[in-house]
């Protein structure tokens, strides 16, 4: 029987980030964990995508397989989520998708062409796309049925960027985010700012902080050469990882997101920063997922905590 596409997973549509943020795989699972789902009897192929807002699982059935494996083989990447993330399968019955054969190849385009994401158009759904798919070939998890797919899909997300008008605000997470600071303070221009993490999406907001008239950016990352490199491109300033709750105590828009596992501004630690500011009003936008910053952080007074739900 001929190879037959799926698609198991959650995104930001079927959960909320208290789920997803404990769903995510990370680059250094990534390994291992492919090669855990082609080792299995009726997957050939696979890919991982996990993003903030999605971890979705693309397969393809073994040429041998009958049939009806395909729904066997969604069936097993399940288990393989629950079992892989240590998460019960009964509380994942209600937010788990699967897609099938054409349904698959359709998502995965949509995927692909931002139709599915949050922010719609945004361009990094893509990169992060392709990035998996790279992760993939790699490691040795993809053939010729789910590439020639995924090539197929990038081709697609082009076409709807240069042929359609979806690109046309071109918006992301990162600018959204920006754009809701603007609404709380009404213009960033003489408000303290500081961004946490030095990665893609920090980056990215940094930029959009910087273009919409915010002149004071600190930011800060573990590694200090991180945090120089990116505040020497928005013409800001960096400071060591040490010296975070002094940072926080300045500011007045906070952006973090970093690659911690653990949330890394605590209650306790905002509890000091808010007394130390006298409870002037702060506004935290944490785009990280896992979150960088406790839920509980959102109830304290003077805090304005949004997270990406």
């Amino acid at each position: 029987m001929p190879s037959e596409l799926f698609v198991v997973g959650l995104s930001w549509r079927s959960a909320s980030v208290s789920i997803r943020e404990k769903l995510a795989f990370h680059d250094e699972e990534l390994e291992s964990h492919l090669q855990s789902l082609v080792s299995h009897e009726l997957i050939d192929e696979a890919v991982i995508l996990s993003t903030c807002n999605r971890v979705e699982i693309y397969g393809c059935t073994s040429w041998t397989a009958p049939a009806s494996a395909v729904a066997h083989a969604a069936a097993e990447t399940r288990a393989f989520i629950s079992q892989s993330r240590g998460y019960p399968a009964e509380k994942l019955s209600n937010v788990l998708f699967e897609h099938l054969e054409q349904d698959a190849i359709r998502h995965i385009f949509r995927v692909a062409s931002a139709l599915d994401s949050m922010v719609v158009g945004e361009s990094q759904i893509l990169g992060q796309l392709k990035s998996a798919f790279g992760a993939s070939s790699t490691y040795q998890s993809v053939g010729p049925v789910l590439g020639r797919c995924m090539e197929r899909s990038f081709s697609v997300a082009k076409r709807v960027r240069t042929e359609t008008g979806i690109s046309r605000g071109a918006a992301n997470v990162s600018s959204v985010a920006v754009e809701l600071a603007k609404r709380v303070f009404g213009e960033l221009d003489g408000k303290a700012v500081l961004v946490v993490g030095a990665g893609k999406m920090s980056a990215l907001a940094a930029r959009h902080l910087r273009a919409d008239g915010a002149a004071k950016i600190r930011v800060t990352n573990r590694s200090l050469e991180k945090a120089e490199r990116l505040a020497k491109e928005i013409d800001g300033l960096a400071s060591g990882w040490e010296d975070l709750e002094m940072e926080l105590c300045k500011a007045d828009v906070i952006i973090t997101s970093t690659g911690a596992r653990e949330p890394v501004v605590t209650k306790k630690i905002m509890k000091k920063v808010m007394k130390q500011r006298r409870y002037k009003p702060c506004f935290i936008m944490d785009i990280a997922v896992p979150r960088d910053v406790e839920s509980s952080v959102g109830k304290l007074e003077g805090v304005y905590l949004f997270d990406m739900d």
